[in-house]
């Protein structure tokens, strides 16, 4: 058996990262339309517009047996982002986007190895700290994070919708440290 392989994506890759990315999302598909007047399909269409327009971010996968089986962005520091309510925000500190992974593979340490891979290029990169937001509909990840080292920062929350909060977590770095753990 081949051990996982964490890489760069490619340009031949786009397709099989949309694929991932998409399955992996659509388990909340039920619950964002029974709580939030059929949202699954604008947060799917942000998905596929994240995807095609990647721009400055590092676009990272996760292979296995020459099949990518997770995905994730990393948004630089300085990345302008227009969230739903239309107030745009600078990222002081690079950014997890998009995590995700084939629910087929899921529990193997998929996640947590391209976690570990922003980690290792947020602190190469000077970075102070790396930056995430995740919503409560994303126990699993949300454990995840806090499990690596990830604390809740409420001050970098958002509200598309006041039902809704975009919860943000940071990762400080420990200056002394080699390596995140």
């Amino acid at each position: 058996m081949t051990e996982l392989r964490i890489r760069a994506a490619r340009a031949d890759d786009q397709v099989a990262i949309r694929e991932v990315t998409l399955s992996a999302y659509q388990e909340y598909a039920a619950v964002m339309d029974a709580h939030r007047d059929g949202s699954w399909d604008g947060y799917r269409r942000s998905i596929l517009a994240t995807l095609a327009t990647v721009q400055s971010a590092e676009q990272i996968v996760a292979e296995h047996d020459e099949t990518i089986v997770g995905t994730v962005l990393l948004l630089p520091a300085g990345t302008v982002l227009t969230p739903p309510n239309g107030v745009s925000v600078t990222l002081t500190y690079p950014e997890i986007r998009l995590l995700a992974v084939s629910p087929a593979r899921r529990g193997r340490g998929i996640g947590a190895a391209l976690v570990h891979e922003c980690l290792r290029r947020a602190r190469e990169s000077g970075a102070a700290a790396l930056t995430l937001h995740t919503t409560d509909m994303m126990r699993v990840a949300m454990g995840m994070y806090e499990r690596m080292g990830f604390a809740r920062a409420s001050e970098l929350d958002f509200h598309p919708s006041p039902e809704i909060t975009i919860k943000g977590y940071r990762y400080r770095f420990d200056p002394g440290a080699s390596s995140p753990s």
